[in-house]
């Protein structure tokens, strides 16, 4: 009697980098960096711990890898909107737009951005991870650079009201990145859902930006 035509399963040990950064990711965000082990990572994958550590020599280089994608996800985002318009507060309302978007799209991600401050501050790291996170800390700088040039070139412009860059770069990006704690993803969220927050998130911002009169 022949037998029946099976569906390969797959190799339950063959976990990719990126599938190993995705299920570290989920982990990261809902239990945080201090409660989460290697374990709680090799539990959501269904794989063993020797498999993450054949990628990853310990928890907090796994931490950075998530950083490190999260990070690239944001910048991806800004450079899907260029060019950019001469006049800097359009500029600036599209550059907001394209960033609130990503904090929502890429919410479990952008979460771990935001703790990546914390364990910089008081996890104990080895020489080589404190390297690592002046690295992805230079990131983040970089990636406010980009606001804060703009916001510079809107007050020369007369476009934008003038006020302190830095400390409006910050509050404008802290702001937004304020929906890591209230936004909960949905099953029947869309882009066009995400899309509509992000502009009604940005709204106010760029209202406040406006030059008096």
């Amino acid at each position: 009697m022949p037998s029946r035509a099976t569906t390969p399963r797959p190799d339950r040990g063959a976990w990719r980098k990126t599938e190993i950064i995705e299920a570290a990711a989920q982990c990261f965000m809902e239990r945080g960096y201090h409660a989460t082990g290697v374990d709680d990572v090799a539990r959501r994958l269904g794989c063993t711990k020797g498999r993450i550590y054949h990628h990853y020599a310990s928890k907090t280089d796994l931490f950075f890898a998530v950083h490190r994608e999260g990070m690239a996800r944001l910048f991806a985002a800004q450079e899907a909107i260029l060019p950019l318009p001469e006049n800097a507060l359009e500029a600036l309302c599209a550059m907001l737009t394209a960033h609130a978007n990503a904090m929502l799209e890429h919410h479990t991600y952008e979460s771990v951005v935001a703790q990546g401050v914390q364990v910089h501050r008081f996890e104990a790291t080895t020489p080589d991870q404190r390297d690592t996170m002046a690295a992805l800390i230079a990131e983040r700088d970089r990636f406010e650079a980009l606001f804060k040039a703009r916001l510079a070139r809107g007050m020369a412009q007369g476009s934008i009201r003038e006020s302190d860059v830095s400390i409006t770069g910050k509050v404008l990006l802290g702001a937004l990145q304020w929906s890591i704690i209230w936004y909960r993803p949905r099953p029947d969220d869309d882009a066009a859902h995400r899309a509509d927050l992000a502009a009604r998130m940005v709204a106010p911002l760029i209202e406040g930006l406006r030059p008096p009169g």
